[in-house]
């Protein structure tokens, strides 16, 4: 396994980040972010995918497009959000939204059909971790016992796939984010995704990007924040459909009366993930 990055590098793209906040709306190129951070542009694409998981465009691409759905939901028109959340026009909202969850269908129809799609499996913490992706974005996530376990899940998830093949080095990058954050060491992982979902459950995935590290919502608290007071059930089916949880963070939702509910890798797994994410927030 590829050695987690040293307090200095962490820190190092920590001020990236900041510097990306610090102008948000703006053009930031990674020569002008790299001498913000004294350290040169093939050094820091390199580490600073390594920690975040994409790169420092896509980062900004992130917060950009956040901004964005944040500027609508505070009731700011279209056009207002749109220039305020700093795109030069409104083609360009659409441009961003195909690297976006929820914007767009996946690349591939139901069951995988023509898709090209290479994984990587490594042990971690909470078990075996599998990441799947296409060409265009992590489309299956899952944790279990065993490799052949994992593998056979991602068979039957897509079982047209065009080839389904492992490639360590291509999903190293990806499946090293999702480790890192599995052993606490990243508080956040972001990363272009890639997956097939109804609008509603696209909805419903977006509100549980939003519930804060080391908090937690219940399903009917989800379903208020849709506006749909009476779809519990139905967001916990959205959830259930997850195919790539802990990117899409289905484990912070729980029953109404406060107990955990199910999870698809077992109570441990999710009682050890959300007690691991509190910890995580008090330090921050």
């Amino acid at each position: 396994m590829v050695p987690a990055p040293s307090n200095a590098q962490i820190a190092l793209v920590k001020n990236a980040c900041a510097y990306i906040a610090a102008r948000d709306g703006e053009r930031i190129t990674l020569d002008e972010l790299s001498r913000e951070v004294r350290l040169s542009p093939w050094h820091l694409q390199r580490l600073f995918k390594r920690i975040m998981g994409v790169s420092p465009r896509d980062y900004a691409a992130a917060r950009r497009s956040k901004r964005f759905r944040d500027e609508l939901k505070s009731g700011e028109s279209i056009a207002g959000a749109t220039y305020g959340a700093g795109y030069g026009s409104s083609s360009r909202v659409y441009e961003s939204a195909q690297r976006q969850l929820g914007m767009t269908p996946a690349s591939y129809a139901k069951g995988g059909e023509g898709a090209r799609i290479a994984f990587s499996i490594i042990p971690s913490m909470h078990g075996h971790l599998l990441v799947a992706a296409t060409r265009k974005g992590v489309c299956f996530l899952c944790l279990g016992d065993s490799e052949r376990e994992l593998e056979e899940q991602l068979r039957k998830e897509f079982p047209r796939a065009d080839k389904i093949f492992r490639d360590d080095d291509a999903i190293g990058p990806a499946v090293e984010s999702v480790a890192h954050y599995l052993a606490g060491e990243l508080p956040h992982i972001e990363l272009p995704l890639d997956v097939r979902a109804t609008a509603f459950q696209r909805r419903v995935w977006q509100e549980l990007l939003a519930i804060p590290i080391g908090e937690t919502r219940s399903y009917s608290e989800v379903a208020a924040a849709m506006g749909l007071n009476r779809s519990q059930r139905a967001v916990a089916n959205a959830c259930a459909c997850n195919p790539v949880a802990l990117l899409v963070p289905c484990h912070r939702v729980i029953r109404e009366d406060g107990t955990l509910g199910g999870y698809r890798w077992g109570m441990d797994r999710k009682t050890a993930l959300l007690a691991q994410e509190a910890a995580m927030a008090e330090v921050q």
